[in-house]
């Protein structure tokens, strides 16, 4: 009797341990998907500020340091880390793309993960420019982009499906000497076009936190 009484108390006992790792109680928290609403207002485009569900990244077309054409579907299928930056940057951008090598170089082998490093100043950012600065990076062809094009459409992508260029960025470079106002966030785009994180760019522990993140993104159910 006090056997059959002690299995009943265990069984008691291990039913919701059971039922926690049976109900998914152990999987990771969800990412969240950000949407216009979701973002410092003066990042974002005001035609599409108040959008609070769908936002997915707009088409654009343009030429990597190989001047090869990419496209929104070469992002799309996959999971994507973006970064806009300009190659004659001395402040936060070398930082930055020091950070996205570390990245590379964690998933160099993983077909399914891409970066994409768009220009503010095409100006001075030719293809030619771009190709020295990747291989600079040791930038994998295929996988790691440097993308450049005209200021519009570079623009109106950091506007209205990045949000990573506050509104001064529309003003001309100015001297040589100065600095971009653009974000050093990273942004990590899932495989259906969508934004599901910030990373401050400069910091080791943020851009840990990203490869995380991506691994994530790789195991979530399409």
């Amino acid at each position: 009797m006090k056997r059959i009484l002690f299995l009943v108390v265990l069984i008691l006992i291990l039913l919701p341990v059971v039922y926690y790792f049976l109900s998914g109680g152990n999987q990771q928290k969800p990412l969240p998907v950000i949407n216009p609403v979701d973002v410092q207002s003066e990042m974002v485009d005001p035609e599409i500020l108040r959008i609070g569900k769908g936002h997915r990244i707009g088409d654009f077309r343009l030429e990597n340091q190989d001047a090869q054409w990419v496209t929104t579907a070469d992002m799309k299928g996959k999971v994507s880390v973006v970064e806009y930056f300009f190659t004659t940057c001395k402040s936060i951008c070398p930082i930055m793309n020091s950070q996205m090598q570390r990245i590379q170089r964690k998933f160099a082998s993983n077909p399914e993960v891409r970066i994409f490093s768009f220009t503010v100043d095409p100006d001075t950012d030719s293809i030619e420019q771009m190709k020295r600065y990747a291989n600079e990076h040791q930038a994998k062809s295929g996988q790691w982009h440097f993308l450049t094009g005209k200021k519009s459409e570079l623009y109106q992508l950091a506007r209205r499906s990045f949000f990573v260029l506050k509104p001064a960025e529309a003003q001309n470079l100015g001297d040589a000497g100065s600095d971009f106002i653009h974000t050093n966030n990273f942004v990590l785009v899932d495989q259906q076009l969508r934004i599901r994180g910030y990373y401050d760019g400069t910091d080791p522990q943020e851009v840990s936190k990203l490869q995380a993140h991506i691994d994530q993104l790789l195991q979530e159910p399409q």
